[in-house]
């Protein structure tokens, strides 16, 4: 980027590290500078919830309503019906109006953690592409909009050009998927004035359809800017574990659980996940990721207390923290642990190690959970078990609990019910 912005979120995003392109640098920085700006970012309603793979769009959407302009987080109740192809092998399950319905009312939980939403200029809103694409007369939408997307064109997009080169099939449901989001964005700018639409670089071409149609349809200039894919420093995707997608919402990981992964940060992610991921000052987020040694652990706190208190508020992060140390530090419980409760009836007849280490969430198999214990990494309060048959009775569960451990970073608690 050779233009220095002067508008404060082209700033804020440039420093921090969220930009990988954009449609028009200098022509999006004047529209900043000239005024509220509402800008948007679409979500397909495909879970109950958002992981923190979706995490940089919504500090971005974030960033943006500090900086004095409006999010708009846009649901997408239609596009979900079809699925996206970007960066997909296959085609997506195909889900129902009620679940999209349900899934909808999850992610709206995790926004309202990170914006402000109400009736004010910069105030955040939450429309649902539903609204207008149900609405679409199939053969008008083709003649009005389908003129202005050339097969050629949409055939050297990524998302779909390394799906076929995979030779993995492509419906011809999905291939429509590019033709709606520009509509979106057309549709948005006619309802809302919308003069940006953001999303990660897998979204590049998606969205330089709806610049395109704009120009082309309304004779209107809007933006688009991308932010990179995340990959962690050892190359693996940003929000899955071994345990499973690190969820945003509450009702689906534990305060704890959320925690433990930002605290388990690797070390070369300590510096760029505080500038993406917290709004600690730059000088700061240098600092800490120039700590080295074991002080680098009390950066990873800090990062881990600074993304909970967002995600979780400030009381989740504290008691995150507090059984952190617990369990590490003093080899103790603590109250936040995930816990699993056993009925008496289940625990008079025994449960197996096994069992609990997958119910627990320590294992994604019962055969995992065996290998688990075959290499020594399980443990009933904190003593190591190598007998995969082991049982597990009542007695052996206090009032306290039984703490089943993972290696040494993953705990989990078994009551009794």
């Amino acid at each position: 980027m050779t233009h220095t912005p002067k508008s404060d979120f082209l700033n804020v995003l440039l420093s921090r590290g969220f930009i990988q392109d954009c449609t028009d640098y200098e022509g999006l920085d004047q529209a900043l500078l000239s005024g509220v700006v509402p800008g948007y970012i679409g979500f397909d309603c495909t879970a109950d919830s958002l992981h923190v793979g979706s995490l940089i769009q919504i500090m971005m959407l974030r960033w943006l309503q500090k900086t004095g302009h409006k999010p708009v987080t846009l649901m997408g109740g239609g596009t979900t019906r079809i699925g996206d192809p970007s960066g997909k092998d296959e085609a997506r399950q195909l889900l129902t109006d009620e679940k999209i319905a349900e899934n909808m009312s999850g992610i709206r939980k995790v926004f309202a953690r990170y914006l402000s939403f109400g009736d004010g200029a910069t105030d955040a809103i939450q429309p649902n592409n539903a609204d207008w694409l149900d609405q679409l007369n199939y053969i008008d939408f083709l003649r009005d909009y389908g003129r202005h997307f050339t097969i050629n064109r949409m055939l050297a997009f990524d998302s779909v050009k390394s799906r076929l080169d995979r030779e993995q099939p492509l419906t011809f449901l999905e291939f429509n998927y590019m033709l709606l989001q520009a509509y979106d964005f057309l549709e948005l700018g006619r309802r809302y004035g919308l003069g940006l639409q953001m999303g990660g670089s897998d979204q590049w071409g998606n969205i330089l359809n709806g610049v395109e149609l704009t120009r082309r349809v309304d004779q209107r200039q809007v933006f688009g800017l991308v932010s990179p894919l995340l990959t962690k420093a050892d190359g693996t995707k940003m929000g899955k574990t071994a345990g499973g997608a690190i969820w945003l919402n509450e009702d689906k990981l534990s305060n704890y659980e959320f925690w433990q992964f930002w605290r388990n940060t690797l070390d070369a992610d300590v510096g760029r996940f505080l500038r993406l991921f917290t709004e600690l000052p730059l000088e700061e987020c240098d600092r800490l990721a120039a700590l080295g040694g074991s002080e680098i652990n009390e950066a990873k706190v800090i990062l881990a207390n600074a993304v909970t208190t967002l995600a979780r508020g400030a009381e989740g992060a504290a008691a995150a923290e507090a059984t952190a140390r617990e369990v590490f530090e003093k080899g103790g419980v603590g109250e936040d642990l995930p816990t699993v409760t056993l009925p008496a009836s289940e625990l008079d007849a025994g449960v197996s190690l096994v069992q609990l280490l997958v119910r627990a969430g320590l294992a994604a198999s019962g055969k995992e959970a065996k290998r688990l214990i075959a290499e020594g990494g399980a443990r009933v309060n904190d003593e190591p078990v190598t007998d995969a048959g082991r049982m597990i009775a009542a007695a052996e569960i206090d009032a306290q609990g039984l703490k089943l451990s993972a290696g040494r970073k993953r705990h989990a608690l078994v009551r009794a019910g």
